[in-house]
């Protein structure tokens, strides 16, 4: 077997326009693509450096706005980003203690839900 990891994960949002904001202005993500596909608009954001991007696409396949779930997110300070989505009006719940070490939920304004871990070694 030859493959080497994830590029990508669709999340399927009602409005591009305000999934970008909530995801640049509130999450710190930043865009890596946003362009026309002819009558579509493909618009991916990503954490900084990371290789893992996100594409904010209306419903597609099957899946229902919201219907994405348990994606996971790590931190290496898991307290002070709970804080800053926080300050940045994102409900959190946590940090949370759990037998495999911290965590922390949150969803963005479609209902697509979020877990923040901490990183191995982190807070």
């Amino acid at each position: 077997m030859s493959i080497k990891g994830i590029k990508l994960v669709t999340v399927p949002v009602s409005d591009q326009d305000a999934a970008q904001q909530f995801y640049v202005e509130r999450l710190g993500f930043e865009v890596s693509q946003d362009s026309r596909m002819g009558p579509m608009r493909w618009l991916e954001v990503a954490p900084q450096g990371s290789p893992v991007s996100f594409a904010l696409l209306p419903s597609v396949l099957g899946v229902p706005v919201g219907g994405l779930k348990g994606v996971q997110l790590f931190s290496d300070d898991l307290d002070g980003d709970c804080e800053r989505l926080r300050a940045a009006g994102v409900t959190v719940d946590g940090p949370n203690a759990r037998p495999w070490g911290r965590d922390a939920s949150f969803a963005d304004p479609d209902g697509n839900g979020f877990v923040l871990m901490s990183a191995p070694g982190g807070q």
